[in-house]
């Protein structure tokens, strides 16, 4: 999709807390959402949730049919409740959650010495087996392009060598990714700057 307005992000990432809201209360997902052209177009989108410095859950759906707007407040529910990597999460830790979003391109068929670590997101899929990693993984972890297509199909429960047998398609995707925090540091350096001039 096109690239999103700061109003439209900061949209998306308060429609994803008050998801999460919604969620940890065992209240419905927000069903009235705005009326934005951009972001009831289909798109795909992964939430992560941090407490500290530490992952606090990540769900993502690929882009399809789903209208961002929706996929975002469906997949930020999830993160909080359903990521069996974490224990739900309950009132006591919304105070310190921190909301990063990641709005993903269409996938495309990419070959391994095309793959950029930090641009791309990889997806390693073979028969039912298929594995997701975002863009910024890559950079965090410092991996290199190699070691990043072997994550991924570990993340897809196949062998770190998957990647090389021409049954396996490998597909990468960018994102343009923001959170809370960043939107944070904006207004302060805005305002830092409005009074140093």
């Amino acid at each position: 999709m096109s690239s999103l307005t700061d109003p439209q992000k900061s949209l998306l990432l308060a429609i994803a807390r008050r998801s999460i809201v919604a969620a940890v209360d065992g209240r419905e997902s927000p069903q009235s959402l705005p009326e934005d052209q951009e972001l009831r177009k289909p798109g795909g989108a992964f939430v992560t949730l941090h407490r500290g410095s530490r992952l606090r859950g990540c769900i993502g759906q690929l882009p399809g049919k789903d209208e961002l707007i929706h996929v975002v407040a469906h997949c930020a529910g999830l993160a909080a409740l359903e990521d069996p990597r974490f224990p739900p999460l309950k009132r006591d830790d919304l105070a310190g959650l921190e909301i990063e979003i990641s709005v993903l391109s269409e996938l495309e068929d990419i070959a391994p010495q095309d793959i950029v670590p930090g641009t791309h997101g990889l997806m390693v899929s073979r028969d039912s087996a298929r594995g997701v990693l975002l863009p910024q993984v890559a950079t965090q972890m410092g991996w290199n392009a190699e070691t990043f297509l072997e994550e991924t199909c570990v993340k897809a429960g196949l062998d770190r060598s998957a990647w090389k047998d021409p049954e396996t398609r490998v597909q990468s995707f960018t994102a343009e990714v923001f959170s809370e925090s960043g939107f944070r540091a904006n207004e302060s350096s805005r305002e830092s700057y409005s009074i140093s001039t």
